[in-house]
């Protein structure tokens, strides 16, 4: 009996990756192979020739987005099954030797795959010039975050909160609820009060600065490298009355100190899912900011994703597609470089399964309004959105990825107390859920 379609593509990813495929593979000829009641992989002849040059992860990715490969079932089930297999030992990640080109050519020539490289789909990022220069973080920051305040408002909803929510009720919890209680958490942990300095830097689209004025009194300053954002953020305070307590400023982190912010200006300083933004090599002068732009007293909460060292990056998809130039860090690096700046650290807040809970209820969002995200975007940004939300989740969940709300102080470092933290006995100041 002749070999099919299907089960040559699949004999040449068991080759690849080590050991079986757990998702069902249909070609272009109706052929079909592997487990009948898994998620099944709709293979075309042009997503075999993006896997010819691009094989992994970017490869498959581009494939989705461009419409060359489609999933018929559960989407997050088919990639939780492929990554349990890896984890697991049954798949490796594909390595190829020399000695493997020629077999794959003969394969990819009896499929018909061979041919000139498919373009990649649009909405991929172009940057250019030194990593984490200023001019190329301004370029990653508004691929990512200048797509569309129309698109955000639609998948953030009222709070604007692009970053975990804290679900204190349970992963049911309304997603605008969970955001507010995280604002709180955040205001309680620094001990935000009337009249009081609060730098957010990374402010996003201001629901933090918003929130700790009204809600709390604090005069709030919110940093940002995105146009559009600061555009939204101008507007938003302006239309909520808090002119008065709230600025908004664009500029680079690394130019706060010396250009309008004085050292030791304020009570409490923020950094909200921004220092994954700040490379490794970047991230010690961060940390200084941090410190230097608090009063003795004063105290830091960053909240930040973290990865084991190997895995630092986003991976293949999310820089191309997503957050280039993205690094995360291991929280114990992270917590060593505050150390080091000088802050002194005081506790770390894990909130892994938070945010699987989070990128769930942007997914549901996505999907209930998706007519009007492809109207909006695209249907390659809309698939981007969907593949990253869908994958970011089961990262959260399966413990590939975390997050966590490190606060830490600057101690008094002279004066007639020396080392005084500011800091209360106990975690009951911030733990009213």
């Amino acid at each position: 009996m002749p070999i099919t379609s299907a089960q040559r593509i699949a004999g040449v990813a068991e080759h690849v990756l080590g050991g079986p495929l757990p998702i069902r593979i249909r070609a272009w000829d109706g052929s079909e192979t592997g487990p009948p009641e898994a998620p099944t992989l709709v293979v075309s002849r042009r997503a075999l020739r993006r896997l010819v040059y691009s094989p992994g992860e970017l490869g498959l990715a581009e494939g989705y987005l461009a419409g060359d490969l489609e999933v018929e079932g559960d989407l997050a089930a088919g990639l939780s099954a492929v990554w349990a297999a890896t984890r697991q030992g049954d798949l490796a990640r594909p390595r190829l030797r020399l000695t493997d080109y020629p077999r794959l050519a003969v394969a990819a020539a009896r499929l018909g795959a061979l041919g000139r490289r498919p373009p990649r789909p649009g909405a991929h990022a172009l940057l250019s010039g030194d990593k984490h220069s200023r001019d190329r973080d301004r370029a990653a920051i508004a691929h990512h975050y200048d797509l569309s305040n129309e698109f955000y408002e639609l998948l953030l909803g009222p709070t604007m909160a692009y970053s975990c929510a804290y679900f204190t009720q349970g992963p049911d919890q309304d997603l605008d609820d969970a955001q507010r209680a995280k604002l709180d958490l955040i205001c309680r942990k620094l001990g935000l009060g009337p009249g009081q300095r609060h730098l957010d830097i990374g402010c996003g689209w201001g629901s933090l600065i918003c929130h700790a004025a009204e809600h709390y009194g604090t005069r709030s300053v919110g940093v940002t490298l995105s146009r559009a954002q600061y555009d939204f953020v101008a507007k938003r305070v302006a239309a909520a009355g808090l002119s008065d307590l709230v600025t908004v400023r664009l500029a680079d982190y690394r130019e706060l100190i010396g250009s309008g912010t004085d050292r030791a200006a304020f009570d409490a300083v923020t950094s909200i899912e921004m220092g994954e933004h700040v490379g490794d090599d970047e991230y010690p002068v961060f940390a200084r900011i941090l410190h230097d732009v608090l009063r003795p007293g004063g105290r830091a909460l960053v909240q930040q994703m973290s990865r084991g060292r190997t895995q630092a990056g986003g991976g293949p998809f999310i820089e191309t597609y997503i957050a280039p130039d993205m690094h995360m860090k291991p929280v114990g690096s992270t917590v060593s470089m505050l150390g080091e700046a000088g802050l002194e650290v005081r506790d770390v807040h894990a909130l892994r399964e938070h945010y699987g809970w989070t990128a769930l209820a942007w997914l549901r969002i996505l999907e209930d309004r998706w007519a009007e995200v492809v109207a909006m975007t695209g249907e390659v940004n809309a698939r981007v959105w969907r593949l990253y939300l869908i994958g970011g989740g089961l990262a959260f969940e399966q413990n590939r990825m975390g997050v966590d709300q490190i606060l830490a102080c600057r101690p008094d470092e002279g004066g007639a107390t020396p080392g005084r933290s500011g800091m209360p006995p106990t975690r009951r100041a911030w733990e009213r859920d």
